[in-house]
């Protein structure tokens, strides 16, 4: 597939390493030469310099020769200009981001319809839907659901004292009982192993676990003597759009609310705007008016403002004086590894989820129903639909000849989920969910290959 892609900041650059190790043809437009030549060195891509609200310059770049069209500048205009220019030259998909709430407003949809983009992301409206379902499963640091919502793939961090500590994959097994689930990966210093019965998981672990939504009670009581529960109250730190669409949010599921923002005029609006939320006009970064607002007896804080530096330090500032959990936006990934070593939860990069929507659209459809790329990780989670082939009827999963790096965590078969064991037979047309290091991407494709 011939992939061109306009805008080279964060989004564009993590779409284009994704999609070229897989082997896809990427075409990288931006107007900065020396962003474009070092891009151009890390990664097997080609770079056109210029605008691409340009028609010359889409030209140049082979729009006619394009399969999927993504712009993701940070100009809403640039981004939807070059969409529009695409349809002239018969490109088949095309994808656009954009900022302005107003784009949106009225519903993604019309304006998809209106405009002729088949995907319109807004990255505000896709970090505060990531926020909310980290809040649902408040154990797990990472969500991602499959199957319909009735399979689950979660990522926990196991800590000295968790039942699991110490514990082999097969004798965790053995005390499964009733609860089925499938340790599918583990991230030790920065390696993604895919374990085997004879792995032993140690405190410090990020585990990715794959179970029947229903299940996910029994096994958080099981494995870490915990359960997830919804917060009482919430803090959240910076009254943008993320942060306004999540309080509107929680304020639906009974949650007290406190929104703090420095902007005078921005917390007029959002206590129009806001039901029950408490706006607070202060300053995210001073300690003494969060204390004396109860940031310190918060269950959750979430830290949304435009700002890395405020984000972190008043997550900090948070876990250190007593709150239970913090959610934090980060723009810069790349401080992403570090952050779990200073006490942040879970760090979120507005850019990465973005470019995971999009991931997620670009490989839906046809055998592979959806898609899921794990934060500040080279894995990646897949529902695949097994061909109907008679090569596959009754095969027992152990003599399917999967590639190295890849683990099966569930099967999806008429509407019923099996937590598979190796001697789990398939059946043409079930749907798998498959854990795989993106190495293995190509060769489960081809493994399930009509």
């Amino acid at each position: 597939m011939r992939i061109m892609i306009v805008g080279a900041g964060m989004v564009g650059y993590h779409l284009s390493e994704k999609l070229s190790v897989e082997g896809q043809e990427v075409v990288l437009i931006d107007q900065n030469e020396a962003k474009l030549r070092r891009i151009e060195r890390e990664l097997n891509i080609l770079s056109v310099r210029g605008s691409g609200a340009s028609a010359r310059v889409l030209e140049e770049a082979g729009i006619d020769k394009t399969d999927l069209f993504i712009a993701v500048t940070d100009s809403d205009e640039v981004n939807l200009i070059a969409c529009i220019i695409s349809k002239g030259y018969n490109v088949k998909t095309r994808i656009a981001r954009v900022r302005n709430e107003d784009f949106y407003a009225q519903g993604t949809s019309h304006a998809e319809k209106s405009l002729g983009i088949d995907l319109l992301i807004s990255p505000d409206l896709a970090m505060a839907e990531e926020i909310m379902h980290l809040i649902n499963v408040s154990a797990a640091f990472e969500v991602a659901e499959f199957a319909r919502g009735q399979v689950e793939l979660l990522g926990y961090l196991t800590q000295a004292g968790h039942p699991c500590v110490g514990s082999t994959l097969q004798d965790l097994r053995e005390l499964q009982g009733l609860y089925d689930f499938v340790i599918v990966a583990i991230t030790r210093g920065g390696e993604t192993i895919i374990p085997r019965g004879q792995h032993k998981i140690e405190a410090g672990d990020k585990i990715y676990l794959v179970m029947r939504k229903s299940d996910v009670p029994a096994v958080e009581r099981l494995l870490f003597n915990t359960a997830s529960q919804l917060p009482k109250n919430v803090f959240i730190v910076g009254g943008g759009i993320i942060g306004q669409l999540v309080a509107r949010q929680l304020e639906q599921k009974r949650i007290e609310v406190r929104l703090v923002e420095q902007d005078t005029k921005r917390c007029e609006y959002l206590s129009e705007h806001l039901e029950e939320t408490v706006v607070l006009n202060c300053d995210g970064l001073e300690a003494q008016d969060l204390l004396d607002e109860g940031i310190d007896q918060a269950d959750l804080v979430i830290s949304v403002t435009n700002s890395d530096t405020t984000n972190i330090l008043s997550s900090l500032l948070a876990k250190h004086h007593g709150a239970k959990r913090c959610i934090t936006h980060i723009n810069s990934p790349g401080f992403i590894p570090m952050l779990g070593k200073l006490g942040i939860d879970v760090p979120l990069s507005p850019r990465q989820v973005a470019a995971n929507m999009i991931l997620r659209f670009v490989r839906g459809g046809g055998r592979i129903v959806n898609v899921a790329t794990l934060m500040g990780s080279n894995a990646e989670v897949i529902e695949i639909k097994v061909p109907r082939r008679d090569h596959f009827v009754d095969l027992p999963l152990r003599l399917l000849d999967f590639p190295r790096g890849s683990i099966v965590g569930a099967i999806v078969r008429h509407s019923q989920v099996i937590i598979p064991s190796g001697e789990t037979k398939l059946q043409p047309g079930d749907n798998l969910v498959v854990f795989f290091t993106q190495k293995a991407l190509s060769a489960l494709e081809s493994l399930f290959a009509e």
